[in-house]
This record gives structure tokens, sequence and C-alpha cells, in this order.
């Protein structure tokens, strides 16, 4: 995870993580969704579903990213965003 909070306006955290194939991308986006719902939260959007190269959540306040690991390793968020503190997620 990623705190942005001192370097952007448009969003709190970046929640990154990686899966080896479509069908695992779609249990994570899925399984997220619907503990989220739970709690009241919705996305305000997602894309990249169908492809599932790079899934993205947007819930506002915190952007869920879900990477195959190729797409992971070209886009690099971490490097990218590197001026952000990173944050360990526990129980991850």
């Amino acid at each position: 995870m990623l705190d942005l909070r001192e370097i952007t306006s448009f969003t709190d955290f970046f929640i990154i993580c990686s899966v080896s194939n479509p069908r695992q991308a779609h249990a994570v986006a899925e399984e997220i969704g619907k503990q989220l719902k739970e709690t009241g939260e919705l996305p305000i959007s997602l894309e990249g579903y169908d492809a599932a190269e790079w899934i993205l959540m947007d819930y506002g306040d915190f952007i869920v990213h879900i990477f195959s690991e190729s797409a992971r390793a070209y886009y690099d968020l971490e490097r990218l965003w590197r001026h952000a503190r990173s944050v360990d997620l526990p129980n991850a």
C-alpha cells in the first residue's frame, strides 16, 4: 500500500497487488468488492475487469490496483509514485 496523502489530492492510498491469471484477478476483485460492500463502501468506478491485466477499483479515498505480474512490472507504480510512503498491510 502506498500512502499518497502528502503528494496528491485525488486519493489518499493505492493498494497494489499481483495475480497470476485473469481468473484470479476476477476472484480478487469480486472478493474485495464484496467485503467493502458489506461495510457500505461502493466503488466510484471499476475499470479493466474484462481484460483483467490491470483492474482498477476507485473508492475515492483509496484505489485498488490488481495487476497481472507482467502489467505490474511494466507500469511499476511503486517507482512512478516513489515519493509515497510504503505502508505494510496487516495480514497481507
